[in-house]
C-alpha cells in the first residue's frame, strides 16, 4: 500500500531535504544489513487484492471514498482511480494451512466490498483490466482525492513534457494521446508479498525474475482495452506508458521508465537496487521528516525508513524490494506485482500457490540462478509472455526452449509441489491449489484465452459495447459463484443484455471504424465508398484527422438528379459536402443526441473531441438500439 501522508505542496528546499532524508535512510539501511539487525528464520507471506467498483450496467462506478467509509474496513484502502478500491490483508507465516487461511480472508474482505457496494447500486469485479472503459472515464473527476494522487500525476506530467502516447500493438492496434496518468485507472493487480530470511534474500530476489514468465503465462487476464484485443497482459505494457516519466531526451538516451523488470541479476547486495533507483529516479513525493533513521539506529532500535519507502513506492518494479518492520526486528519481503487481478480468488491463490512453491524448491535445488540462464533470457521470457500467455516459448536452463505448457507441466509443476511439501504446507491445499494450475494449462485456458474467445462466439454484428458488457457480467456471476476459471463456459450474449441502460453515452454505441474522404478527392471515391460498404455519409477529413465536412447519399442523388455525375468536368469532394456541421463530444448523453438530431432534422451526428474526429453515429445506430 503506498503511503497517503505526503504533501501537497513541494518546492526546491523541501526536495533538497527529503533527497538528504532519502541518502540518510539508505546509509541506515547498509549499516543494518551489515549487522544484526533484520529477521533470518522467518517466512511470511502476504497480498494486497485490487479490484473494479462497476454500476448495473458494469460500467465504472466512482464510489470507491464512499465504500470505504461505509463499509468501515481498515482493510479497504484507496488506489488511483475513485472506481478502483485495494484490500490489504493480515501477513501469515508460510506454513501449514496458509494458503487456504489467506483465501478465507481474501473471500471475506471482497464479500465485505461487494454487500458495501450493492448497497449503493454497485458491485466488484476481479480484472486486471475492466472490458467495459471507456477513454473518458481517464479524467480528473474519477481520480481519488488525495494529495498523493495528485502530486504523483502533476510531477509525472511535468517532468514527462509532451502528450503521452501509448501504443500497443497486439492482434489490434492501439494509440492513445493523453495529458495525464489516468488511463493508469485501467490497471488492477493482485501483489502477492514473500518475506525470507535477510541472508537469502538476493538468490531468491533473482529467482523471482527467472520464474515471473511461467508464472504469467497462464495467470494473464488483461487482453482487452477500450475494446482493442491487444497483449494477453496488456497491463503491463499499459503500466509502463501511464507512468512514464521520462522526457524525449530520457527516451533518446535509454533512460529506463519507472516501471520496469530491470536490467541484470543482482550479485552481492539489495543496495545495488536501491542506489540504482536513487540514482536514475527523481523524487516526485515527498512528506515530513519524522526521524532520522541513523540517530534511531544508534539509539539501539528499528527505524521505519519513511523517505527512502516513499521514494521506493514510486518506482514500481515488476519484483520490487520492500521493507517492513515487524517484532523489533528489520524484513526485506519480495513484491511480485505482475499478476493481475482475478480472474476467481480461487484462480489468484493457484497462481500464489505456484509461484510461493517454485520460490521455495528452485533455490534449494538448483542454487543461483544467474549459473543456470542469462537474466536477458528471464526478462525476454516476461515480456514475450506477456503478449502471447500460454502460446509462449520459454527459454530456461542451458538455453533450451520450451513450449510454456510443456515446461509448466513436465518441469515446474513437480518442483512447485517438492516446494510446498518442503514448506510443510497442508496437503489438500497443494493439491487443491496446484490442481487448478495443472486442469487450466492443460486446456490451454488462462482468463485472456477465456475473454478473447468469448468475444470471438458473439455476434460480431451486434454492438461492440453489448457484447463488452455481456463479457464482464459473465465474469462478475463466474466470480460470484466461486468456480475456478477452467469450468466456465463461455459468455454469451441474452436478449437481457440489450438494455437501455448500456447506451447512455454516445461513446458507448458510436461507430468507429471510419471510412473517411479528404476535401480533394474526387466524389466518385466517395458513391464508391458508399456502394461497397453500405454507409449513407463519409466524413471528410484532412491530413491531420480534423473534421472539415460530410458528404451524405442525398447529396450523391442531387447530383444525380442534375446530371452533374454525367458531365465533363471533374468534381471533387470539396464542391459537394456540407460543412456547417453538428457535433457532439462521446460524453453526450444518448437521449441528448437523439433530441439534437431531431430538432436539426439530420440523420447523421460526428462525435468529436477537440477538432478530431473519433467516431459517429447515425440514425439507423438510433434503430438498432
Amino acid at each position: 500500500m503506498g503511503d497517503k501522508n505526503v504533501s501537497n505542496k513541494t518546492d526546491e528546499t523541501q526536495i533538497r531535504q527529503f533527497t538528504k532524508a532519502v541518502l540518510n535512510d539508505l546509509q541506515a539501511l547498509e549499516k543494518m544489513l551489515d549487522g544484526d539487525c533484520f529477521e533470518e528464520n522467518t517466512r511470511r507471506i502476504g497480498a494486497e487484492q485490487e479490484m473494479f467498483l462497476v454500476d448495473s450496467a458494469m460500467d465504472p462506478a466512482p464510489i470507491a471514498m464512499k465504500i470505504i467509509k461505509k463499509a468501515k474496513d481498515k482493510r479497504l484502502t484507496t488506489e488511483l482511480g475513485l472506481f478502483n478500491l485495494e484490500a490489504n490483508l493480515k501477513p501469515l507465516d508460510f506454513r501449514g494451512n496458509c494458503l487456504s487461511k489467506m483465501e478465507r480472508e481474501l473471500e471475506e474482505i471482497v464479500s465485505i466490498a461487494r454487500k458495501t457496494a450493492s448497497g449503493l447500486d454497485s458491485d466488484i469485479v476481479l480484472v486486471g483490466i475492466l472490458p467495459t472503459l471507456q477513454q473518458s472515464d481517464f479524467v480528473e473527476e474519477n481520480l481519488t482525492p488525495l494529495p498523493r494522487y495528485a502530486e504523483m500525476n502533476r510531477v509525472l506530467n511535468e517532468m514527462h513534457g509532451d502528450e503521452r502516447v501509448i501504443q500497443i500493438q497486439g492482434l489490434d492496434e492501439f494509440r492513445l494521446r493523453i495529458e495525464n496518468t489516468f488511463v493508469e485507472f485501467a490497471n488492477m493487480s493482485f501483489q502477492l508479498h514473500l518475506q525470507v530470511p535477510i541472508s537469502e534474500f538476493i538468490t531468491h530476489y533473482n529467482w523471482a525474475q527467472a520464474i515471473a514468465a511461467p508464472v504469467l503465462a497462464s495467470a494473464v487476464n488483461s487482453p482487452l482495452l477500450l475494446g482493442q484485443r491487444l497483449w494477453h497482459e496488456t497491463r503491463l505494457a499499459l503500466f509502463q506508458s501511464a507512468t512514464d516519466a521520462r522526457s524525449p531526451v530520457h527516451q533518446e538516451r535509454d533512460h529506463p521508465p519507472r516501471v520496469n523488470f530491470g536490467d541484470k541479476w543482482v550479485d552481492d547486495s539489495m543496495l545495488e537496487v536501491f542506489r540504482e533507483d536513487v540514482a536514475r529516479f527523481r523524487i516526485i513525493l515527498t512528506r515530513e521528516i519524522e526521524e532520522d533513521s541513523l540517530k534511531v539506529l544508534e539509539s539501539g532500535k528499528i527505524p521505519n525508513l519513511h523517505a527512502w519507502q516513499l521514494h521506493n513506492g514510486t518506482i514500481w518494479r515488476w519484483n520490487r524490494a520492500c521493507y517492513g518492520v515487524e517484532n523489533d526486528k528489520a524484513s526485506l519481503r519480495i513484491e511480485a506485482r505482475f499478476l493481475p487481478s482475478g480472474p476467481t480468488i480461487v484462480d489468484e491463490m493457484a497462481n500464489s500457490a505456484f509461484f510461493l512453491g517454485l520460490m521455495t524448491d528452485l533455490p534449494q535445488e538448483f542454487g543461483d540462478v544467474r549459473e543456470k540462464m542469462s537474466f536477458d533470457d528471464a526478462k525476454g521470457n516476461f515480456f514475450n509472455t506477456a503478449r502471447s500467455g500460454l502460446n509462449t516459448q520459454i527459454v530456461w536452463f542451458d538455453d533450451k526452449s520450451y513450449p510454456a505448457k510443456q515446461l509448466i507441466l513436465k518441469k515446474l509443476l513437480p518442483l512447485a509441489r517438492i516446494g510446498l511439501e518442503s514448506a510443510k504446507i497442508n496437503s489438500d491445499d497443494i493439491e487443491k491449489y496446484l490442481g487448478i494450475i495443472e486442469t487450466r494449462v492443460k486446456a490451454e485456458k488462462s482468463g485472456a484465452q477465456w475473454m478473447l474467445d468469448s468475444l470471438a462466439e458473439m455476434d460480431e454484428n451486434e454492438k461492440l459495447n453489448l457484447r463488452l458488457k455481456r463479457l464482464t457480467l459473465a465474469m462478475k456471476e463466474n466470480q460470484e459463484n466461486g468456480k475456478p476459471l477452467h469450468k466456465w463456459k463461455l459468455a454469451k450474449l441474452t436478449k437481457e443484455a440489450d438494455s437501455i441502460e448500456n447506451f447512455r453515452t454516445v461513446e458507448q454505441f458510436m461507430s468507429t471504424d471510419l471510412f473517411t474522404v479528404r476535401p480533394e478527392d474526387v466524389v466518385d471515391l466517395a458513391a464508391s465508398m458508399m456502394n461497397w460498404k453500405d454507409i449513407r455519409h463519409i466524413p471528410v477529413e484532412d491530413d491531420a484527422g480534423k473534421l472539415v465536412g460530410i458528404v451524405s447519399y442525398h447529396d450523391l442523388l442531387e447530383l444525380l438528379a442534375n446530371d452533374k455525375l454525367k458531365s465533363d468536368k471533374e468534381i471533387i469532394i470539396r464542391d459537394l459536402m456540407e460543412t456547417e456541421l453538428t457535433t457532439v463530444a462521446p460524453e453526450t448523453s444518448s437521449l441528448e443526441a437523439l433530441k439534437l438530431m431531431r430538432e436539426k432534422n439530420i440523420s447523421c451526428l460526428p462525435v468529436v473531441k477537440g477538432e478530431k474526429l473519433i467516431g459517429l453515429i447515425t440514425s439507423d445506430d438510433f434503430l438498432d438500439i
